[in-house]
């Protein structure tokens, strides 16, 4: 697999997304500022690749770190920690990464700075490898739903490119074409930025998994046809009575999907699960720049001074999910913290 961030030993490459599929960029970044530009700018995006891109993050402020002693050392760590916390706010496991490597700090106060930073990259490559443990085990998992010969939705880009590795929704899809189950996928584009035209297609073709790319208005059509008999999204953050924040539309996916009886599964590791959050109204959703409204690659199409809205995630109800799938088990959306 093709990786979307990784430690090179002295910088942390990350994948820039914005040039896929009609370039492959690495962008190796140097200083934990430049890792926070590539997360705000989409370089690097789904929530746990962003997630691991932060810890990776914070590992190159510690090991760009000149401090001697412990103090001024944690105070590089914070600076880079806020500084990381700030770049988008919605997807949880940004934040659950953050919070685990000032943890990992703090429980090994006592130790000297060398051995300090060698603890803090081991995080974070920790922090890597059970992702993508945990998406082998959700493929795994959520692969059990799928017949053969089904029609799947899938919306925005939940794999390699999304995470650690493998996927999530995406990794389940995976799994069963894996399986041998025959499956076809169809990939609404996602708009405003096409994550699924321009990424979700581009690994579906990578791993020779039969796929037809649609607008996001012809999901309805494709669904009243028989085209699609299950659906499978992520999830940017799970609040704790089982509504969802995920990619802007996927509300609108899965009351098409309850309409016409189909079920709509979200595919997520345990680490998006936000049990400080009692419900979707309790989540900030990210406001994001016009541009991506009114331009495709550069060209702008709308008329100069049109009012813009551009939020980058909705939130779907419990009550349109059929089950949520996580590195541990399927369970119901109501037993969210059984």
């Amino acid at each position: 697999m093709f990786k979307s961030v990784e430690w090179t030993g002295d910088s942390v490459r990350i994948l820039n997304q914005t040039k896929l599929p009609r370039e492959t960029v690495y962008v190796d970044c140097k200083d934990v500022e430049m890792v926070a530009h590539a997360i705000r700018l989409l370089f690097v995006r789904g929530a746990p690749a962003i997630g691991i891109a932060a810890a990776f993050g914070i590992a190159l402020a510690s090991e760009n770190s000149t401090a001697a002693s412990f103090s001024p050392f944690q105070q590089e760590i914070e600076k880079a920690a806020d500084l990381l916390a700030g770049t988008r706010p919605t997807a949880v496991n940004l934040f659950f990464a953050i919070t685990r490597m000032k943890k990992t700090l703090k429980a090994n106060a006592e130790k000297p700075i060398p051995l300090l930073k060698k603890i803090l990259l081991a995080e974070a490559e920790a922090i890597l490898n059970e992702d993508i443990a945990a998406n082998r085990a959700m493929g795994k998992l959520g692969a059990s739903l799928i017949t053969y010969g089904d029609g799947v939705l899938t919306y925005c880009n939940t794999g390699t490119l999304a995470t650690g590795g493998y996927g999530t929704a995406l990794g389940i899809i995976r799994s069963a074409h894996e399986e041998g189950k025959k499956i076809s996928v169809f990939v609404p584009e996602t708009r405003p930025i096409l994550q699924g035209a321009r990424l979700t297609a581009w690994e579906l073709q990578q791993e020779q998994i039969p796929a037809t790319l649609i607008t996001d208005n012809m999901v309805g059509l494709m669904m009243r046809l028989g085209k699609i008999q299950c659906c499978f999204v992520g999830a940017d953050r799970i609040a704790a009575n089982g509504d969802v924040a995920n990619k802007i539309g996927t509300y609108t996916m899965a009351i098409l999907a309850h309409a016409h009886g189909i079920p709509f599964y979200v595919a997520a590791p345990t680490s998006t699960i936000d049990l400080q959050t009692a419900s979707g109204d309790q989540i900030t959703i990210e406001e994001r720049g016009h541009a991506e409204v009114t331009q495709i690659a550069g060209i702008t199409f709308a008329p100069e001074g049109i009012a813009v809205r551009n939020p980058a995630f909705d939130i779907t109800p419990a009550k349109y999910i059929r089950a949520i799938i996580t590195e541990q088990r399927i369970m119901k959306p109501n037993e969210i913290g059984l």
